[in-house]
């Protein structure tokens, strides 16, 4: 179990083999702060170790999934040489992109910035039919930091990730789906249920093939095909030598 210290911005609860992981900042939009930072990467560390978790589910508490960096704490670090060797010690976007157990991206309200890049760290998107989503951070003169110059154009292509980080533009829900940053939209009083649900699914796949799977696609992006078909024959090679204990 994560530190008691944890759940003041991020909250954490099992339930069965799903790990409910809920941003918990609702007054300011969930933005992402140092507090949330230290309990994320807690939590993450204990869902990844956790023997009895096979899937989670990321989500927010309040109006919004999250409003990207908390701007109120922009440039007050003491010492930004610290603060720095202090985030790549915290590597909470590396953890999570390489989880060896499916995320669920249970996203509503405003998902921009920083969030929308969480969300698309995770391996499936869903979302409330009120979700909005955008990337304003080339309007204040930034780059997604988050990884999202990456994850964006593997998930919908380099035309359209260039379009929404160059201009800024929002999407909604549904626009979203039609380009490929979600999987699906539902109604928002149904999002907790939903998601749950698709975690739920997630758990039946025997936890190594998990591994195999997210490793074959997600290590595929950055080969050649010739390469990335002879991962895919060794893996499945694999898998078919070890089926009995995956059972």
């Amino acid at each position: 179990m994560p530190p008691a210290s944890a759940a003041r911005a991020v909250l954490f609860e099992k339930d069965a083999a799903v790990a409910l992981i809920t941003l918990n900042r609702p007054r300011v939009l969930n933005a992402y702060n140092v507090a949330m930072r230290d309990a994320l990467y807690e939590i993450l560390q204990a869902v990844r170790d956790d023997p009895e978790v096979r899937a989670a589910v990321l989500r927010g508490n309040g109006p919004a999934f999250c409003t990207g960096g908390d701007v109120r704490e922009f440039g007050t670090a003491p010492s930004p040489v610290m603060a720095r060797q202090v985030r790549w010690q915290r590597d909470v976007w590396g953890l999570l992109s390489s989880m060896p157990k499916p995320v669920v991206a249970a996203v509503h309200g405003y998902t921009v910035g920083g969030g929308l890049e969480m969300a698309l760290l995770c391996d499936v998107c869903i979302a409330a039919a009120n979700a909005r989503f955008g990337y304003p951070e080339s309007g204040l003169g930034m780059i997604p930091g988050v990884a999202g110059t990456q994850t964006t154009g593997r998930a919908i292509g380099l035309g359209r990730a260039l379009d929404l980080v160059l201009t800024g533009r929002w999407l909604d829900a549904r626009a979203a789906l039609r380009v490929g940053l979600v999987t699906r939209v539902v109604p928002r009083r149904q999002l907790r249920a939903r998601a749950i649900a698709l975690a739920r699914e997630l758990c039946k796949v025997p936890s190594p093939l998990v591994k195999r799977l997210k490793h074959a696609v997600n290590a595929g992006l950055d080969m050649r095909l010739a390469d990335g078909l002879a991962l895919e024959k060794r893996l499945k090679r694999l898998s078919q030598r070890f089926i009995e204990p995956l059972n």
